[in-house]
């Protein structure tokens, strides 16, 4: 199978790890605590460079997903480049990835694009009124800038409209036809993004969006950017499917280079969350841990999507199967976090022992879509964040305490 051909033996990989601005080693990680494990990690990337040599696609990583610059170092062994969408991701990418980044934004402003570009090597527009208002500046650039535009293929399968960038009336790129026969000169690629955790069928048929839309403008484009949302380390993701999709699409457009930059791919499954119980509550029936974490501050996701994240040693029990016998389960409870949003928990998981104040509680798959997402919010702190090596060392890379919400409230 190509998952097994593309993955090493994680035995053989911390070898190479060589983190920049490495932390203390703990005997312990603090509590709580996002920990991202680099076996799993590299696990990943080792996939998704097999993805990019067999495909011939170039993939790249997206900020927006995750950016903890600590651990780039492993990242730079497998992946060249990253995706940002703002000055500062741009900026961070410079300065702790290196070389330059692909951006992409809903909208450029004069009093940063200047500095946008100097940390850029793609620029993507997200409409033409902002292409003809911004090429201009390309000309003052003393590094080569390839420049493209944003296209809605009008195609999603995201089911959640929350995430899809081509609902009706979306504000994200340009549909075809309002795009001119002739495009602008200067203008080198596209860009689209219609997928949210998405598998290969469903790029199969954007792609046919794509071909049938804008056809007839790809032979003169030097590139497409397939955007995110391929799920290609998830457990069942079609890769040859993937593989052999990218394949036959450069052959059709052998003029074209290929970009996929999903974020999530990259720390699916790479890491968790762990918390402690603080509380056990009961109201008619139903009991509540309250633990030192919060789903709005922490786990965004899982109130936005929304789903219920994987908890260790728990069973995840749907609310309308349990709704006449919560109090006669054993172990059934509630979830919740520490602000004082009334909605900040959910519900239900069963345990396999009486949970009590101190226990451990942690929650799977937390890496991606956190870090970049957490808040201060009721002043909860942030988890810590840390590094389980693959020799199982443990590296505390960050700790937050009064000063970082300070500085934020000023």
């Amino acid at each position: 199978m190509l998952r097994r051909r593309c993955v090493q033996h994680p035995a053989l990989l911390y070898i190479r790890y060589n983190m920049k601005h490495e932390s203390r080693i703990v005997d312990a990680f603090p509590s709580p605590c996002y920990v991202m494990e680099e076996v799993k990690l590299r696990e990943n990337l080792e996939l998704i460079s097999c993805v990019a040599r067999e495909s011939g696609a170039e993939i790249i990583l997206a900020l927006k997903a995750f950016a903890l610059w600590r651990s780039f170092p492993i990242f730079k062994e497998y992946i060249r480049h990253t995706t940002v969408s703002s000055l500062y991701e741009a900026r961070l990418s410079a300065e702790e990835f290196g070389d330059y980044t692909h951006t992409y934004s809903p909208a450029y402003d004069e009093a940063t694009f200047g500095e946008i570009l100097k940390y850029s090597g793609h620029v993507t527009m997200n409409s033409l009124s902002q292409l003809v208002r911004f090429m201009p500046y390309l000309k003052g650039v003393d590094h080569s800038v390839s420049l493209g535009l944003r296209i809605n293929p009008e195609y999603s399968e995201i089911e959640t409209e929350l995430y899809n960038p081509c609902a009706p009336g979306s504000r994200f790129g340009v549909l075809a036809k309002d795009l001119p026969d002739e495009l602008p000169a200067g203008l080198d690629g596209f860009h689209f993004h219609c997928l949210c955790e998405n598998d290969a069928p469903s790029l199969v048929k954007v792609l046919e969006n794509v071909e049938s839309r804008f056809g007839k403008w790809l032979p003169h484009l030097k590139w497409l950017n397939m955007g995110g949302g391929h799920l290609m380390t998830r457990q069942g993701y079609h890769l040859d499917l993937l593989i052999d999709t990218l394949r036959q699409f450069r052959q059709r457009h052998p003029n074209l280079q290929l970009f996929l930059e999903p974020g999530s791919a990259f720390l699916w499954g790479t890491g968790y969350l762990q918390s402690n119980v603080m509380d056990i509550v009961e109201n008619n029936g139903i009991k509540t841990a309250i633990l030192n974490v919060s789903f709005t501050c922490h786990m965004p996701d899982c109130l936005e999507m929304p789903y219920y994240p994987t908890v260790r040693g728990a069973e995840t029990i749907p609310e309308d199967t349990c709704e006449n016998s919560v109090a006669e389960t054993p172990y059934l409870y509630r979830l919740g976090g520490n602000s004082c949003l009334s909605g900040d928990y959910m519900g239900f998981w069963k345990f396999d022992h009486e949970l009590r104040v101190g226990d451990t509680v942690i929650f799977e798959d937390m890496i991606h879509y956190t870090t970049v997402k957490t808040n201060m919010f009721n002043g909860v702190s942030h988890p810590s964040i840390a590094l389980l090596r693959a020799d199982r060392s443990k590296v505390l890379m960050r700790q937050f305490g009064y000063e970082d919400y300070r500085d934020r409230m000023c």
